[in-house]
């Protein structure tokens, strides 16, 4: 996909990026790249496989999800900012938090987001475990959002307690998300949470099938959960 035909494959979701947004993902590429380099940010490196297999994977959360509304986003295990900073881009009223365990992909999104002059974005150097037990982020956020990062039964467990009541909970999976949310159907009652849609496409033939998981947050999450940091990974919620 090259950026001509991103922009084109956005504008036909109604999604209309002016010249300044089409430049920011210009220099996300350029910096994610130089980056990479020095430390893992992705094995995706081919520009027209980053707009297709990065920046617009990430932004189909948002033809599912409404992000034309001022919403705070927590972006749980963001790696190189996904999903969470191209849509951003797209969508420049969001309030965007980032928490990742790495602290070399924090120093890369910092610098990122001065590149692209960002406001209202915040990183956070933590595990999932500990930033959910902590009164600034415990259900603080309208969507939480997690791309790829671990099974659901897992991911429940790290992204729910983030969630306010009456927040979504937005899970973007590959094709195995059916199978991962029979298996997470007892972690997502037990956090708070209630499925409320699942949306099944195909990205392209050679990127394959992709779900974006939408998950209501209806009741308070337990206190006790998350566990501590490596438990929900060790003994899941099945």
């Amino acid at each position: 996909m090259k950026p001509e035909q991103f922009v084109q494959a956005l504008a036909e979701k109604g999604i209309t990026l002016n010249e300044s947004q089409q430049q920011a993902f210009a220099i996300y590429f350029k910096e994610l790249v130089e980056w990479n380099e020095k430390i893992n940010l992705t094995a995706i490196t081919e520009e027209e496989e980053v707009y297709e297999k990065h920046f617009y994977d990430c932004i189909t959360a948002a033809f599912y999800t409404d992000m034309t509304q001022e919403l705070s986003i927590c972006d749980i295990g963001a790696g190189a900012g996904f999903p969470s900073i191209p849509l951003k881009i797209c969508f420049p009223h969001l309030k965007v938090t980032i928490i990742d365990s790495l602290k070399k992909r924090i120093s890369f999104l910092n610098h990122l987001a001065n590149k692209l002059e960002l406001t209202d974005v915040a990183f956070y150097h933590d595990r999932a475990e500990n930033a959910g037990k902590k009164e600034d982020f415990r259900e603080q956020f309208d969507l939480v959002t997690a791309r790829a990062v671990a099974r659901m039964s897992v991911l429940s467990e790290l992204c729910l307690p983030f969630v306010k009541i009456g927040g979504y909970f937005v899970a973007m999976k590959g094709s195995q998300a059916e199978t991962e949310l029979k298996a997470g159907e007892a972690a997502v009652a037990l956090l708070g949470g209630e499925v409320e849609s699942i949306d099944t496409f195909t990205l392209s033939e050679e990127a394959g099938e992709r779900s974006i998981v939408q998950i209501a947050k209806k009741r308070k999450t337990p206190k006790k959960y998350p566990r501590k940091a490596g438990l929900p990974n060790k003994e899941p919620i099945e």
